[in-house]
């Protein structure tokens, strides 16, 4: 089958993910759900057939496939959806993973993000994490931000990425969309060139090393909006990740920095439903002064307290899968499972 083909069928099933490696079918994930969408299993040249199909789409040679090991890319096929691609080497073969991107933006509303986390794109200044899992609607929730700014206000925003997944249009903003590496080399050098840029508005897709984490934290104190992701879980977690990256001798003047550029942490986790599908949990942590100074003073181990006590401006994870839980649309044992306290969790279920 060629590969066209199999994203129509990926499509056409409603799928997110598309896994092509050597040994096994090629599969869509749905809902969660892993499904067959050839009979028989691929054989090492099927796939790299169906590699060179995706690269032909792009574009783009394999240069960086040859040298690295991996790449990451992206393509549009017309009138079904772009596609964010990686391909790999793995056993001596190649193998790919393809992540749905449908044309156009999302609906925050549709896709179930609280109105509390959309209205972070009022803020004028500072840092704003969308952290999680890989694969949990990370990349959705910053373009609809992105979105929200850009349909609200004047500026200039600059997207660094890699791959460009959603294309943002003009409206009342300039979009400046930069792809990692073709467009520029590493994300540092991209967010550098950035800060020349004269910005309002930085997005970086994720913060992947130290250089890239300390000029986020400049450009944030120095008055832009700067978005980003990172894969950890949770707002503690999240800090603590940030601070563990910088040498032991420069953490306490980089959690006094963090805590005054730090605005907002969004966790977010897809978690089975009762009858099949996924539905999107949100944690929402915002920097009020409390905050700040369990930052400054190395105690983020009593975020989450703060996060259950701050009031209805916050959402606590647990509060939410206690929601879903009572509202019948997950089951206790997924709700158990997401949790940060399960012992508390547990019993307040």
């Amino acid at each position: 089958m060629e590969l066209i083909e199999l994203l129509q069928k990926a499509f056409a099933l409603g799928g997110s993910d598309i896994f092509i490696v050597p040994g096994a079918p090629v599969t869509a994930k749905v809902k969660g759900d892993f499904t067959p969408l050839t009979e028989g299993r691929m054989k090492p040249s099927d796939t790299v057939q169906l590699v060179a199909t995706a690269y032909s789409l792009a574009r783009r040679e394999q240069t960086v496939l040859e040298e690295n090991g991996d790449d990451d890319f992206s393509f549009a096929v017309p009138d079904l959806s772009r596609f964010r691609c990686n391909v790999y080497h793995q056993r001596g073969t190649l193998a790919a993973t393809l992540r749905m991107v449908t044309f156009g933006l999302p609906d925050p509303s549709a896709l179930g993000i609280p109105e509390s986390v959309i209205r972070l794109a009022d803020t004028r200044s500072g840092l704003i994490l969308v952290t999680g899992p890989a694969g949990s609607g990370k990349s959705t929730t910053l373009a609809c931000l992105v979105d929200r700014i850009n349909s609200t206000r004047g500026g200039h925003i600059v997207t660094v990425e890699d791959p460009i997944e959603f294309l943002h249009s003009h409206k009342k903003s300039i979009v400046s969309q930069r792809e990692v590496p073709g467009d520029a080399p590493t994300f540092a050098r991209a967010l550098r060139g950035a800060l020349r840029q004269a910005p309002d508005v930085i997005m970086l897709g994720e913060m992947r090393d130290l250089e890239t984490i300390r000029t986020a934290i400049t450009a944030a104190e120095t008055g832009h909006l700067v978005l980003s992701s990172l894969h950890t879980i949770g707002a503690a977690k999240t800090v603590d990740r940030m601070i563990d990256t910088f040498p032991a001798e420069q953490q306490a003047q980089i959690r006094v920095q963090l805590a005054m550029a730090l605005r907002a942490v969004v966790s977010q986790r897809l978690v089975p439903k009762k009858n099949g599908g996924q539905v999107a949990v949100f944690e929402l942590m915002l920097v009020n002064p409390a905050v700040q100074n369990l930052i400054r003073d190395g105690r983020t181990h009593q975020i989450d307290n703060a996060i259950v006590g701050g009031g209805s401006s916050m959402i606590s994870m647990d509060a939410e899968l206690t929601r879903l839980y009572k509202a019948g649309e997950i089951t206790r044992e997924a709700a158990l499972s997401y949790a940060v306290s399960p012992e508390t969790l547990g019993k307040r279920l």
